[in-house]
């Protein structure tokens, strides 16, 4: 892994909390694969993780956390050159703002960034059922270079917990964005 590999992780108050728990989760093990981790939440995000999950644990993550109005953070320039942005859970509402290019936050700014910077922009979506507008969003983000990865579940890995069932989407978001981590293979015995 390169050791220059910036990464941006923003929240948003879409329902799936669990997944941005084991995301951050994973990322503070293996944090020695980044030289720098920056974190923005909504304020809904916080809402609906205290909700999901009964705690405040994103409280508890020792990155760099900006607010989500703070401009002044450097996801919101290409110039400091982050590597990946993820967007996990994301709302439709956040994804319909970055497909139509409205940078009235940190986290459609900073998604802005990595489109207009040719970088990586993985949205991991949760919602259900999928209107016309929603799946022509994914399109046009798609088009514009992001990736959309539903949270959508595997279950070969015979997950026993919320948790490990949300592991079977982080880790595949972890390999979409280039980084190492020890998450279940198909074939595998073991994971």
């Amino acid at each position: 892994m390169q050791s220059n590999y910036k990464l941006a992780i923003a929240v948003t108050g879409a329902s799936g909390s669990v997944y941005a728990k084991v995301l951050l989760d994973k990322i503070s093990k293996i944090k020695e694969q980044f030289s720098e981790v920056s974190l923005v939440f909504s304020d809904n995000a916080k809402t609906v993780w205290q909700f999901e999950l009964q705690n405040k644990a994103y409280e508890n993550y020792s990155f760099k956390t900006y607010g989500k109005n703070d401009f002044m953070s450097p996801i919101a320039s290409g110039s400091a050159k982050y590597t990946t942005l993820i967007i996990c859970p994301c709302s439709m509402g956040t994804m319909a703002r970055i497909a139509s290019g409205v940078s009235n936050d940190l986290i459609t700014r900073a998604a802005d960034v990595m489109l207009k910077e040719r970088r990586k922009l993985i949205l991991i979506t949760r919602d259900a059922p999928l209107s016309l507008i929603h799946i022509n969003n994914m399109k046009t983000v798609t088009e514009a270079g992001g990736i959309i990865c539903p949270a959508s579940p595997s279950f070969y890995s015979l997950p026993k917990t919320f948790e490990e069932l949300a592991a079977t989407i982080v880790d595949r978001v972890l390999d979409l964005a280039g980084i190492e981590n020890d998450g279940y293979r198909w074939g595998s015995r073991n994971g």
